[in-house]
């Protein structure tokens, strides 16, 4: 009875360790979202539009793919607005 105690619990504590190394996933399928994401809308951004901005929960958080498609689109919008104030401000100068 004993060594079948201690086989049983070696076995859990294997599996234990395989799911906290990540080597046995629980078989989930792709992340899914009963709510729609809401990005930022084409053209200009805004600064409601940011306010607008809602992301889907994932099983840890927020949905990576979603806030990267998002700051991507920010750091082009900003980075652009920057040349064009820059091309205005070197305009006054002359």
């Amino acid at each position: 009875m004993t060594v079948v105690l201690v086989a049983l619990v070696v076995v859990v504590a294997g599996l234990v360790a395989a799911v906290a190394a990540g080597r046995v996933t629980g078989g989930l399928g792709p992340v899914t979202s009963s709510r729609p994401h809401r990005g930022l809308p084409e053209g200009p951004v805004a600064a409601a539009d940011v306010d607008a901005v809602r992301f889907s929960l994932g099983l840890r958080g927020y949905r990576m793919d979603e806030v990267d498609a998002v700051l991507d689109r920010l750091r082009e919008e900003i980075r652009e607005r920057d040349e064009e104030l820059a091309a205005w401000r070197s305009a006054d100068d002359l």
